[in-house]
């Protein structure tokens, strides 16, 4: 007899694995697999998905042709056939059979997680960016794989398509191996047998006794994980986060802007200073708050920027889940752009020493046992630590294709939870750096003058390394 599934509302977590079922099912679920279980991380992202906006991410790919939206949908059915969790559902298990599962989805549908969008506008990069917010805050339902692919029609020659799932899924290094294994010339890699037989109750209660035994042998280990997460959390000594109407309460819309950036320059800069793309990038976000909270009237030395951190640099289709710390950067925001770049190369250096993504260890037993409490959401609408949040993703160096048609560019999708009304995100590709900025439209409304401060925070530090005169970043104000 093979295991029933129990469907409950979305974002209340996954339905629940437990013994019994039809002969239906049983003749529907072929060969037992491998047992894929969530990460203890993956719960994190699940536990954090308590907010009026639901936890998602993704990313908007602009191409230079409009393809069928037919033969999208069918390229995705054969493609996410190499992507084991893109047809996959989580499910909890039995008590004391460990942490949830990934199992096959018997009841997978291309047409469930694909569907059509007429952009309103063709000619505007507002439009465009709007349906690409709304397809992001769209809640995924948990009964099954949740992801979803949004092909935009209506761009007189251009074309369009937005990939979403939910953070449980993936973070950004896996999000970005779902995108090139989806795009052309990806090697098939079947996932044969599907629907596999979800593993039975002996099995997960023995293998979830195995890991336990494991984590008994390997205590060492773990107390020195322990010890780096708290070395990782205190290596930047960022305070608390400055009282300033940067924290405050957020509602259920979200607005997007983007700026692009020329990526040689950014790197040339970074590399003059003795830092990263990513302190330029912490600069220039530290900079144009710094101005904006100038214009309301506050005078803040700095914030506190919140940067995810992954263990892993990449990973493939296979091998998805969330392996994310995160690094409290204490960033100025007023003085010279380039002795504020110089002081966040500092700090973040000494960040870096410790293990990537130590932080987890703790973050992820913390937020998880609040969570249970019920306290989650109160605590994250009131939380003091951080300003806002920066990412940042490497993306491929060469222009990649879906559908013969080349992808121009690649814009990240993020979202804010909490009291945190503004974040930034940031990914390169084929020699591009697309920085945007997700806000709270109603909790900040220089969202457009937030984003020109931004804009020239960037120009300014690349000018300061190469005087001579070049195109300054592209704004766009959808």
């Amino acid at each position: 007899m093979s295991p029933r599934i129990d469907a409950i509302r979305p974002r209340k977590g996954p339905p629940t694995l437990y013994g019994g079922g039809s002969g239906t099912d049983a003749a529907r679920l072929r060969t037992d697999g491998g047992i894929d279980r969530a990460r203890p991380d993956d719960l994190l992202e699940l536990a954090v998905d308590r907010g009026r906006v639901p936890w998602q991410v993704g990313a908007l790919l602009v191409l230079d042709r409009a393809p069928d939206p037919a033969a999208v949908r069918q390229a995705l059915a054969d493609r996410v056939r190499s992507i084991p969790r893109l047809r996959r559902k989580l499910v909890r298990t039995p008590p004391l059979c460990g942490r949830p599962v990934w199992i096959d989805d018997p009841d997978f549908a291309i047409e469930r997680h694909v569907r059509e969008v007429t952009c309103p506008d063709p000619a505007d990069d507002a439009a465009l960016h709007e349906v690409a917010m709304q397809a992001v805050g769209t809640p995924l339902s948990l009964r099954h794989s949740p992801w979803a692919a949004v092909v935009v029609t209506g761009l007189h020659g251009r074309g369009a398509l937005v990939v979403v799932f939910h953070h449980v899924l993936a973070d950004g290094v896996g999000g970005l191996a779902v995108l090139t294994r989806l795009a052309d010339g990806a090697p098939p890699v079947e996932n044969g047998g599907f629907p596999r037989r979800p593993p039975g109750v002996r099995r997960l209660l023995g293998d979830a006794m195995a890991a336990r035994t494991r984590a008994v042998a390997h205590l060492p280990r773990g107390l020195r994980q322990v010890r780096d997460a708290v070395r990782e959390l205190r290596a930047t000594r960022a305070p608390r986060a400055p009282r300033s109407s940067l924290t405050r309460p957020t509602g259920t819309r979200r607005a997007l802007r983007v700026v692009r950036a020329d990526l040689a320059a950014v790197r040339s800069v970074a590399h003059a200073h003795g830092g990263t793309i990513n302190d330029v990038l912490l600069t220039a976000v530290g900079g144009a708050l710094g101005t904006l909270l100038s214009r309301r009237g506050e005078s803040t030395p700095q914030v506190v920027v919140s940067v995810p951190i992954s263990s892993r640099i990449d990973t493939d289709a296979a091998r998805l889940g969330n392996a994310v710390g995160v690094l409290p950067v204490a960033v100025p925001t007023t003085g010279p752009p380039i002795a504020r770049l110089a002081a966040v190369a500092r700090t973040t250096a000494d960040g870096r020493a410790a293990p990537r993504a130590a932080s987890a260890v703790l973050l992820d037993a913390a937020f998880r046992l609040v969570a249970l409490t019920g306290a989650l959401p109160w605590i994250l609408d009131h939380q003091d630590l951080v300003t806002t949040f920066v990412t940042n993703l490497r993306g491929p160096t060469r222009p990649i294709a879906f559908l013969g048609a080349r992808i121009d560019a690649v814009v990240p999708l993020t979202t804010t939870t909490g009291n945190v009304p503004v974040v930034f995100g940031a990914l390169s590709y084929a020699g591009a750096l697309t920085l945007t900025v997700v806000a709270d439209p109603d909790a900040c409304a220089e969202l457009d003058a937030l984003v020109a401060d931004l804009r020239t925070e960037i120009d300014e530090l690349c000018a300061a390394t190469n005087p001579s005169p070049r195109p300054r970043a592209a704004h766009r104000s959808g």
